[in-house]
This record gives structure tokens, C-alpha cells and sequence, in this order.
């Protein structure tokens, strides 16, 4: 237990024999339960964590019998414990890229109250351009920019860090059932807490590479489909958040601009097209397609701002 709080971690796992005892081993005793998820790995992975828990009884293993993805085994952890009354649930990835001993700077925020949901941010020291694949950590950048306008969390940053903390009644609120079942969870996670106002904060966390993981993640399918993902996830969040439980003019904004830019686009595309059949556009024509690109971004950025305004205090 921590400050009298009973604390679970959840590893989701997969094919992960030669790190995840290391990282069990890691795991400091201030956690209570730890749930280890087997997403059907190929590998020796299951018997290494049964192994585990042969030697420490906190540790309980749940194997899925069909791959899900790294969302599902969250997810499946967070319902076990839920079920076995923890009262604030962790996640550390089973590559020990995670470093045990931020643990408690990262529920403490959680169990004192102050916020709902912690997660690590490696790139708040200078440290993490150096240790970082810059190939991923370009990706990661991009992704964590468009996250924060599809989540509304626009203090949040490195969106793809698995490692998270979560109070238990924001696990209660949240459908876990509709979270995204493979990479890209932590996005989606982000989207869900924000339509129930959770306050979210991130933690510093020291950037682990070259102990031995390997990554399966490949940026140029995987960054095209988290952002289709979000995408979607954005309009989403628009309607729970800002029209069915609470409405804000800031719809208008986004809708205004929205229609701005499809206006803008169809003239410019029929003026370029006039244009090379020898019909040159008119300078009203020509006007018209800069007034209407010109308003789209600036009803854009005034809905942006709405949304940084109503979210400033979920921190």
C-alpha cells in the first residue's frame, strides 16, 4: 500500500520472456496486486511470468487465449483490478523501459488526490532527443500534437508513454469496453478521460532504451492509423463533451471553419482548373478562395483557443 491506498500495476505482456522478469523484479513493494497480462505471445513468456509468481505472491497471471493487442491486455488488467478493489492502477510496459523507481512519483499525485490520471512524459529532459531514436521520437512529436487537439489536453505531451497511473473512479466512469484495442491506447485513453473532465498530469521520466527490447512498432503504418484514430476520436469528443453533456459555442468555431476550408478548397480547385482550360478565374474568384482559407484558419484557432480555455484547470 502507499499513503493507505491499495495499489495495482498492470504489465500488459507480450512475447516478452527474455525482459519481464527483469521488470517484475523491479517492481517496488509498494504495489499490492501486480496482473500480468499474456497477449497469446509465441514465446516463452507465459512460463517466465508464472515463474515470477511462483516467487512473489503479488503476482497474478492472465493470459488471453487470441491476440488482442497492447489495449486489450490494459484494459483486461484494469477490469481484474477493479474486481479485486485496488484503488489506484498502474501500467508499466514488460520491456523494462520503464523505470520501477518513478513509480511512486507517479501515483503520488493520484493517491493524494490532486489529479485523476498521471503519465510519464520522457520528453521533458534534455536527455531524450540523445537517447531516443529520432525516427521515434519525430513520430512521437507528431503524435503528440495532434493528440493534444484531438484530446483537449493541451499541457500534455510524449502521448504515446505507456507508463500511467489512474484513480479508481475515473476507471469506473470511463467505458473501457470502447477503448482502442492495440497501439495507440494511451491516445485514445487521453480522448475518454477528457469527455469526463478528468484532471491529467504529466510526470518526468527518465528515457530507457538499449536494454534489450525490440520493437515491433513501425512508424509508417503505425503513425497513419493512430492519426485516423484520433481523428475520429476528435469528433467524438466534440459531441460527448461539448454538445450531449454540456454544450459550448466552440462547435460553432469548428464547424465555421470546417466548412470555411472545404469552401475555400472546392473554388481554388475549380479556379486552377479554369485556369489551365484557358479561363482564367476572376480577381473576385481569386479573393473569394483567400477570404474563405483565411477564415477557416481563424475560426480554427479561436475554437482551439475555447478548448484550451475550458480544459486550462484539468491539470
Amino acid at each position: 500500500m502507499f499513503e493507505g491506498k491499495h495499489i495495482a500495476v498492470v504489465i500488459p505482456a507480450y512475447n516478452e520472456e527474455h525482459l519481464l522478469e527483469t521488470t517484475l523484479e523491479g517492481i517496488p513493494a509498494l504495489a499490492d496486486r501486480v496482473y500480468v497480462v499474456d497477449d497469446a505471445s509465441r514465446d516463452g513468456t507465459v512460463g517466465r511470468a508464472h515463474s515470477a509468481a511462483a516467487r512473489d505472491r503479488r503476482i497474478t497471471v492472465i493470459a488471453h487465449e487470441r491476440n488482442g493487442g497492447a489495449g486489450a491486455a490494459v484494459v483486461t488488467g484494469y477490469k481484474r483490478a477493479l474486481a479485486d478493489g485496488a484503488e489506484v492502477v498502474c501500467v508499466m510496459n514488460a520491456d523494462n523501459q520503464m523505470d520501477p523507481a518513478e513509480l511512486q512519483a507517479l501515483i503520488g499525485p493520484v493517491v493524494r488526490d490532486e489529479v485523476d490520471y498521471t503519465k510519464a512524459n520522457r520528453l521533458f529532459t534534455g536527455e531524450a532527443w540523445n537517447l531516443i531514436p529520432h525516427y521515434r521520437y519525430l513520430g512521437n512529436a507528431f503524435l503528440s500534437l495532434v493528440t493534444k487537439i484531438a484530446s483537449g489536453y493541451w499541457h500534455i505531451a510524449d502521448s504515446q508513454a505507456g507508463y500511467t497511473a489512474i484513480n479508481r473512479r475515473m476507471l469506473e466512469l470511463v467505458d473501457l469496453d470502447n477503448i482502442y484495442p492495440r497501439y495507440g491506447y494511451p491516445n485514445d485513453m487521453l480522448v475518454h478521460l477528457n469527455v469526463w473532465s478528468a484532471r491529467v498530469r504529466d510526470v518526468p521520466s527518465r528515457p530507457i532504451y538499449g536494454v534489450g527490447e525490440k520493437s515491433g512498432i513501425r512508424l509508417r503504418s503505425v503513425v497513419p492509423r493512430i492519426s485516423w484514430l484520433l481523428m475520429k476520436g476528435f469528433f467524438w469528443r466534440l459531441g460527448h463533451r461539448y454538445v450531449i453533456r454540456d454544450f459550448h459555442p466552440l462547435v460553432f468555431f469548428y464547424t465555421a471553419g470546417f466548412f470555411s476550408f472545404l469552401i475555400g478548397l472546392g473554388l481554388g480547385s475549380y479556379a486552377i482548373s479554369a485556369h489551365y482550360a484557358g479561363n482564367p478565374p476572376t480577381p473576385g474568384t481569386a479573393i473569394l478562395v483567400a477570404l474563405m482559407l483565411t477564415f477557416s484558419v481563424l475560426f480554427t484557432l479561436f475554437a482551439m483557443w475555447f478548448d484550451m480555455e475550458t480544459n486550462k484547470d484539468l491539470r
